[in-house]
């Protein structure tokens, strides 16, 4: 369904100028204004209350004259946009796109006429806004030198945040006031091992916030391409906030050639915070698919050698040396040093315990030659992405998966040497389609490569994005790893599955780990932009059973690892965990086994940004039903509205709850498995521990 409708007026105005839309549902209001000094701004109202006051916009140019005043009218266009539209995958089986929109172009008549339009779209749970440079002859090339979009709110909001960092965002989320924002602790976590923190009072977007008079109020961007990530400077007085862009290894933010735009700039507002978690906003922003045939693109559950090495128990590496050369060393006459953890034997294991559980496919880290001294050496040829280590059969364990109806997951961590790995991309991904693997894990751990550019800059935002489309060339899906934090692009490509783009459950395993209010945040922050693989289900909770003398720990109970798989979105989830700790807990594993990784029908059914989060799932092209609810450090009752389901059926509900005496400290693996039967009248009212959780699953008798 589509429907659009197109109002065009031409105005010549020269002083100062003012226009307002309205959502389809009326409830928001965006007002643009253009000031005597010829300055654009906007405001935009949640019926008469201010969300964010009047906010400049422009844009400071290094090369000639910028884009910030002595703007006139010379256009306006409005429009009204109604269609729906089915992702490849996703949490619902069809999106409906309504807005407005009012696509501004303005003139600077003192700079030989340039042109710029500023186009809106009103949604009714919020805005996006963008700036477009037309072909034009005074505007050909330009660089930027900053943006000065302003987001100018209307009070001293409780934000929940990460320090505004141009290379990482590993960080657990800070909640104070938006004057109590101290990013410089961002100093502290020191387990972060490449930081370009920007000051004590930048942010990363997005930004949640929650205001004292009910509004819930979140702050990012949608379709982040050729151009850097934004994050925010805040002013702690007047709670305005500002873009602040990701240099370059010279300072300039971004290279400009027109036509061109940048991407979206979002606001998404609601009196409810499950319409945060529940908005499509980003994703309408995005382009459409631009790959035709998508019947290769399959999301995939998935175990892996990959946790046994952040434990511990193996290794990356296969040998115990620390000076190789790629190209020069005789890789078989290295001593193997008893831990390596990829090798055929192991793999093989994997593959067994795939195939008996019914997992679609394994990942293997460390398969390949360079893992001896690649971390921190700032070294540019580290891996070819071909090459095998001795221990490894690469063309017998393939033929061995295939026999067992396993795919087998590549790897290829670039040891964020973005030049060498596009360097060597064909070469790897002839070998991966030779060999039958249909996914890869990248991975950018380190200082990039070009030397002087950061991971979030625009030169790796557009690396990373001519990854995805080789990729889709080759019919090859895509989990990125330590990358820019996704903005809707699965839309565009959705051949890529998932990304990491923020704090996972890796930390638990050695370092201060995530707080237990940590996957309560994430769904209001990192994952609106984009599926995040989290890496959930493990099952043994304690590091010290690997090792006497650890302390760490994963910050949650068993229960609530399995309900991760509902409320941490992704079609790419791994079951993290060792097969010998499932082979412990079957009858909890077998909620893993169950829960699909696609879906028609997603409701959130009650949350709150840092306490608590309740969501149902209905299976892809089944009247199954699945749902997760998580809780932050304290213990409280999920109240589980079963009113979606099917007034005429009676169902059976499978519930892995958390055990009277669980907590995600003093007793994490204590849950408890029983079956009721439901019908849509029904409220399930499960406890859930401190850091706790449940998961149910529902199915028709």
């Amino acid at each position: 369904m589509k429907r659009i409708v197109y109002i065009a007026v031409l105005l010549l105005i020269n002083s100062a100028y003012a226009q307002t839309i309205k959502s389809p549902s009326g409830i928001l209001s965006l007002n643009f204004s253009i000031n005597p000094e010829g300055v654009p701004a906007y405001q935009l109202l949640y019926g008469k209350e201010f969300i964010v006051k009047e906010s400049a916009l422009g844009l400071e140019f290094s090369d000639q004259h910028s884009f910030v005043r002595n703007f006139s009218v010379v256009k306006i266009d409005s429009s009204a946009v109604d269609e729906s539209w089915n992702p490849v995958w996703g949490e619902v089986k069809t999106i409906r796109n309504n807005c407005r929109e009012l696509a501004v172009t303005l003139k600077q008549t003192d700079v030989n006429n340039r042109i710029i339009i500023i186009r809106f779209r009103l949604f009714n749970d919020g805005l996006g806004f963008r700036y477009e440079f037309p072909m034009q002859d005074n505007l050909n090339y330009f660089t930027i030198a900053d943006e000065l979009t302003q987001f100018n709110l209307a009070k001293d909001h409780t934000a929940f945040w990460i320090p505004g960092d141009y290379d990482s965002n590993e960080y657990y989320y800070t909640k104070t006031r938006l004057s109590g924002i101290d990013a410089t602790i961002g100093k502290e976590v020191t387990e972060i091992s490449v930081r370009s923190i920007i000051g004590k009072n930048y942010v990363q977007t997005p930004l949640m916030m929650r205001s004292d008079d009910g509004f819930y109020i979140n702050i990012f961007e949608a379709a982040l391409v050729n151009y850097p990530a934004m994050h925010l400077k805040v002013d702690q007085s007047n709670f305005i906030l500002t873009s602040q862009l990701v240099p370059d290894a010279v300072g300039n933010k971004a290279y400009m050639q027109t036509p061109c735009n940048t991407p979206w700039r979002t606001i998404i507002v609601s009196k409810n915070a499950t319409d945060i978690l529940a908005s499509k906003l980003i994703l309408n922003l995005n382009e459409p698919s631009k790959i035709e045939d998508t019947s290769w693109i399959n999301p995939m559950k998935y175990i892996g050698i990959w946790w046994e090495m952040h434990v511990g128990k193996s290794s990356w590496n296969y040998a115990d040396v620390n000076n190789v050369n790629l190209s020069l060393t005789d890789w078989n006459g290295l001593k193997p040093n008893g831990k390596h953890g990829a090798t055929t034997e192991n793999t093989k294991r994997y593959i067994d315990f795939a195939a008996e559980h019914g997992f679609d496919g394994v990942l293997i880290e460390g398969w390949n030659v360079g893992w001896e001294d690649w971390f921190g050496k700032w070294k540019e040829n580290v891996f070819d992405f071909v090459t095998p280590y001795p221990d490894f059969d690469l063309a017998g364990l393939s033929e061995y998966a295939a026999l067992k109806n396993v795919k087998l997951i590549m790897h290829h961590e670039t040891s964020a040497s973005a030049t060498n790995y596009e360097r060597r991309m064909d070469d790897a991904y002839s070998l991966m389609k030779k060999f039958g693997y249909p996914a890869v894990k990248t991975g950018y751990v380190g200082k990039i490569i070009p030397r002087g550019e950061f991971h979030d800059g625009q030169w790796m935002v557009n690396h990373y994005v001519h990854v995805a489309q080789k990729l889709a060339e080759n019919k090859l899906m895509l989990n990125a790893h330590e990358s820019v934090r996704p903005t809707g692009l699965s839309r565009t490509y959705p051949n890529w599955l998932a990304c990491e783009a923020a704090r996972g459950n890796e930390f638990n395993a050695w370092s201060v780990g995530n707080p237990p209010e940590h996957e309560t945040i994430l769904p209001f922050t990192r994952l609106l932009g984009g599926p995040m693989d989290y890496t959930p289900g493990i099952f043994q909770i304690k590091m010290n059973y690997y090792n006497s003398g650890k302390k760490e720990q994963v910050h949650t109970t068993l229960a609530k690892q399995l309900a991760l798989y509902l409320t941490m979105y992704s079609p790419l989830q791994m079951a993290a965990d060792l097969p010998e700790n499932y082979e412990k807990h079957l009858d909890a594993f077998q909620f893993i086994k169950d829960v699909p990784a696609d879906w028609d029908d997603s409701k959130y059914l009650e949350a709150e940004p840092g306490d608590y989060i309740t969501v149902a799932r209905k299976a892809k092209g089944k009247n199954d039903w699945f749902i997760g609810a998580v809780t932050d450090e304290n213990s409280r009752s999920a109240n589980i509205d079963l009113s979606f389901l099917d007034k005429d059926k009676i169902y059976s509900a499978t519930i892995y709850a958390d055990a009277d005496d669980a907590h995600w400290e003093k007793n994490p693996m204590a849950y408890r498995i029983f079956t009721k039967r439901v019908i849509s009248k029904d409220i399930l009212k499960i406890k859930l521990a401190e850091g706790g959780g449940c998961a149910v699953s529902i199915r028709p008798l």
